[in-house]
């Protein structure tokens, strides 16, 4: 795996779908499932990568961020890190204590319908995922580098960066493709 180059295995920013910060949820899943219907993948795409005004690639909207959306009150967890991940369950944190937050908090507590509706219209601008330094890697850097940031990170996919421009998207499920390729 040291000699296969992350580009190998990369998808093309050209070929992942997209959303400007602008746009709102319901935009970005319509993206999602467009983006999905006009290819053969192996995996479907999971997540939506948003772009700013330069069409510079600064977030990306995953499973986790859309059911976020729907309940905006996870926002107010102190266990939420800067990224907006709640992570109390990290802190040993059991399975009563972590369901009596839904009562507690009232999440949940709206009908679907209302809290979808709601959630279409939430800017992705303000839900999206910021990929922290770590989730870049380098179009010519090895696959190896690559599996080593997933592992330490634990990380779903990285954006692959070329001269400073995010120019595409690694994932883990392609890299574990290779690997039982070549076994």
């Amino acid at each position: 795996m040291k000699a296969t180059k992350v580009k190998e295995l990369m998808i093309a920013l050209s070929d992942y779908a997209t959303v400007p910060d602008t746009d709102n949820l319901a935009g970005a899943i319509q993206a999602l499932k467009q983006s999905n219907a006009d290819k053969q993948l192996n995996h479907k795409h999971r997540a939506v990568l948003v772009y700013d005004v330069d069409h510079h690639v600064i977030g990306k909207v995953g499973i986790r961020e859309i059911f976020k959306a729907l309940e905006p009150k996870y926002r107010q967890f102190a266990g939420t890190d800067p990224s907006g991940n709640v992570s109390l369950s990290h802190f040993g944190f059991n399975q009563e204590f972590l369901s009596s937050l839904v009562d507690k908090f009232s999440l949940w507590h709206e009908s679907m319908e209302t809290l979808l509706a709601k959630a279409a219209e939430t800017p992705v601008k303000e839900i999206m995922y910021t990929p922290s330094k770590g989730e870049f890697v380098n179009i010519d850097a090895p696959v190896s580098e690559a599996v080593h940031q997933f592992i330490i990170g634990c990380h779903q996919s990285l954006l692959v960066v070329e001269k400073e421009r995010v120019v595409g998207i690694l994932r883990l499920a392609d890299v574990f493709d290779r690997v039982c390729e070549l076994m």
